[in-house]
């Protein structure tokens, strides 16, 4: 499980096509150091495992569902992806729970630059807007954000400096596909009401 607080980037520094699964190598100076075999890894917010690394890369094995089912299916050599090391029971929640399974992809609409900061302003899929509430949790390419509005077909999240500075969202243009994961209590919430048939 993780935070949505994203510790590094790293680079994309080869891909390879492996039948029905996708082997990436991953970049970031220092960052892999106290990383073994088995370890996960979110990844622009997807939980992957450590094939084999040293202090500075790593690779990831990607199977044909996390492929065609996450933002890596336009996955390309020199991305920069958000890292974050999962959470122990000791951790600073600073986001919120995270658990790297991918809802979905969306696009981004628009960037609106501010006096401090962006806005940034997302398609939101039908199926997940029942999930999304205005100044909740969501998180986008392993990013705990807030969602400061919600439309009827899209949401709006405002970025900090820090933010930008320290993830791959500064990259982020209207057409740049990214993950999302809604936040998981609404999806338990609404699981639980279904088992009593109280939904």
């Amino acid at each position: 499980m993780f935070t949505g607080i994203i510790q590094a980037t790293g680079e994309i520094i080869s891909l390879e096509n492996r039948g029905d699964a996708l082997t990436m190598r991953m970049k970031s100076p220092g960052f892999f150091k106290n990383s073994k075999l088995g370890d996960s890894i979110a990844n622009n917010g997807v939980c992957l495992s450590v094939e084999n690394c040293t202090d500075d890369e790593a690779t990831f094995c990607l199977m044909h569902q996390t492929v065609v089912n996450t933002s890596f299916q336009q996955a390309k050599v020199g991305d920069l992806v958000n890292l974050e090391y999962p959470c122990r029971a000791d951790s600073f929640m600073g986001g919120h729970f995270v658990m790297g399974h991918v809802d979905c992809t969306t696009e981004v609409l628009r960037v609106t630059p501010r006096e401090t900061g962006v806005e940034v302003d997302l398609a939101l899929p039908a199926d997940l807007r029942r999930y999304v509430i205005r100044r909740g949790s969501i998180t986008l390419n392993g990013i705990s954000l807030t969602v400061a509005e919600k439309g009827e077909d899209y949401i709006r999240v405002c970025i900090i400096p820090e933010t930008l500075a320290r993830t791959n969202l500064r990259n982020w243009v209207p057409g740049t596909v990214v993950n999302v994961e809604v936040d998981m209590l609404g999806k338990y919430i609404e699981n639980y009401l279904k088992e009593r048939d109280l939904a």
